[in-house]
């Protein structure tokens, strides 16, 4: 059975809100919803349809807010419940639906739940909502298994007993922060389904899952083994009826469920977006690609393909909360890839170069039928952040020992005013440092110049929801020369993209209707430059 192919989310634009760093509205230097609130217009200017927010909830913060200690309050330092209501009512006023973050793999180490698991003896029922183990060797010394964390190292911690002496392990596959939830447990399952109807009953739209293919684990908790199938945490096949109990609520509310699936089997991927589990998944292959033609092209025909099967939306995505920013990457001489494996302290990067094939991108992603998903900052071409290693908060980080610079980079507070930091973003510290030339940035700055990246997105999102089809249903390729990427979608639009070393000829066409960067004097399309024309 195919999706419903009138919904909004098929085709839409999403803007991605880190709150932490988006406008603070209170002056303590960290982003908060009322000054989210405050720049609304901006948002509903820009011609996005709806938002996402990640985790907003009662957080220590170890992990950025994805360790939720509670899921029905709204952490102090964002602001209030009633504020997080408002926020939702004045975004949909504006035309903008809210789609709220769930990190179901696990919780804070300071929620009610772990806190009784840690006071409770071994083998209480308050231990069973998580993965406490005995360790293995002598005196329990050793992790119970050979498992590595998703952000490096052992992913266990060894607990201590009422009397002082060691005792079990607890399983955590982030930080030790972030105990993993046991959903063989009904109650863990029951608790989730109740936090989905909680927010959907104050208007969300739709819930973003995090690591959505994480939660299922082997009971057993055996070893992992290399090609051994199937793997004991990722990608179990429990996790289809989860999200099938899902998506019955979900459609009680005629709200949308977003999966973040890391998955390289496309076919895999494909199998949570059949008709009674996910709406979309975050599809990472377009963003994770270097900037190469034929690698592009794999990408989008193995992503259309995979969806088509199930009558699925793509979705395409640059960059979020934890990818280096499309322009510092773009602008690398050697990879421009993403892979958390290789980002390391002091990678150079041509500025220049990275923006002008961030700008090509866009015109790329905005044109691929499906939805797309805008990290804040992008839409003005930010590049990623040196942050001093003593202001780094990121736990990747410390985990990797000092190797990788983790992802504050990205999460820097972004500019609106002015020609210094704090450029109107609130407060006199920003809880990470801005970087002193960022004032070409700022609204201010780019509102005022026609060709800004500021004013190429307002003017793509614009035109796709004025001439595109609202559900496009796929793309021709159209005949191009080497290293140059051209389709037509079936409303009429085509677009192609250079990314050959010298100026190539236009496909046939009747208007140029957006370019990337100015075309050529003779209209020739110029190196890492898009154009939409209409056929």
């Amino acid at each position: 059975m195919p999706h419903n192919p009138t919904a909004w989310w098929r085709n839409a634009a999403i803007y991605q809100v880190y709150p932490r760093s988006f406008a603070d509205g209170d002056g303590d230097g960290t982003g908060d919803l009322a000054g989210v609130r405050a720049r609304l217009p901006y948002l509903a200017g820009l011609g996005v349809e709806a938002l996402w927010f990640t985790p907003w909830y009662v957080s220590p913060l170890v992990d950025g807010g994805y360790d939720v200690a509670d899921y029905r309050a709204i952490d102090p330092a964002f602001g209030t419940l009633a504020e997080a209501e408002k926020l939702i009512a004045e975004a949909r006023q504006l035309g903008l639906r809210t789609i709220v973050d769930v990190v179901p793999n696990h919780i804070s180490d300071e929620h009610p739940w772990f806190k009784a698991a840690l006071a409770a003896p071994p083998g209480s029922p308050e231990r069973e909502l998580f993965h406490f183990r005995p360790g293995r060797g002598p005196g329990g010394e050793e992790p119970p298994n050979n498992w590595r964390g998703e952000f490096g190292g052992v992913p266990w911690t060894r607990t201590t007993d009422a009397d002082g002496t060691p005792g079990d392990w607890y399983l955590h596959l982030f930080t030790p922060g972030q105990p993993d939830v046991n959903w063989a447990h009904p109650q863990v399952r029951q608790e989730h389904e109740d936090i989905l109807r909680f927010w959907f009953d104050r208007g969300a739209a739709g819930v973003r899952i995090d690591s959505a293919a994480l939660l299922a684990k082997d009971p057993d908790l055996p070893d992992f083994e290399v090609g051994k199938d199937p793997h004991p945490f990722v990608d179990r096949d429990e996790l289809h009826d989860i999200y099938r109990s899902w998506r019955a609520i979900a459609d009680e509310y005629d709200g949308v469920l977003i999966g973040e699936l890391w998955l390289p089997d496309a076919e895999r991927f494909a199998r949570y977006l059949r008709n009674d589990e996910l709406h979309t998944a975050f599809n990472f292959s377009l963003m994770s690609c270097p900037w190469d033609p034929a690698l592009l092209r794999e990408s989008i025909d193995t992503t259309l393909a995979s969806h088509a099967d199930v009558g699925a939306p793509a979705t395409w995505v640059l960059c979020n909360h934890d990818i280096t920013r499309t322009v510092t990457r773009y602008g690398r001489a050697g990879d421009t890839g993403f892979s958390f494996a290789s980002k390391r302290f002091g990678t150079p990067s041509d500025i220049a170069l990275g923006t002008r094939r961030a700008r090509a991108a866009a015109l790329l992603t905005l044109a691929l039928p499906g939805a797309v998903y805008l990290y804040q900052g992008e839409e003005r071409g930010l590049p990623e952040a040196d942050i001093p290693r003593d202001r780094i908060t990121d736990p990747m980080h410390e985990r990797s020992g000092g190797v990788d610079p983790g992802r504050d980079g990205c999460r820097v507070p972004l500019p609106w005013e002015g020609t210094e930091p704090p450029y109107g973003f609130g407060g006199t510290d920003t809880w990470l440092p801005q970087p002193a030339d960022w004032a070409p940035y700022t609204v201010e700055q780019q509102d005022a110049d026609p060709a800004s990246m500021l004013n190429l997105y307002r003017t793509a999102l614009r035109l796709r929801r004025e001439l595109l089809d609202a559900d496009p249903t796929g793309l021709t390729w159209l005949e191009a020369p080497a290293g140059v990427l051209a389709f037509t979608r079936s409303d009429g639009l085509v677009c192609a993209v250079n990314l050959a070393a010298e100026p190539v000829p236009l496909p046939a066409h009747t208007a140029v209707l957006l370019s990337s960067d100015p075309l050529d004097e003779g209209g020739l399309l110029p190196p890492d430059t898009a154009v939409w024309l209409r056929n």
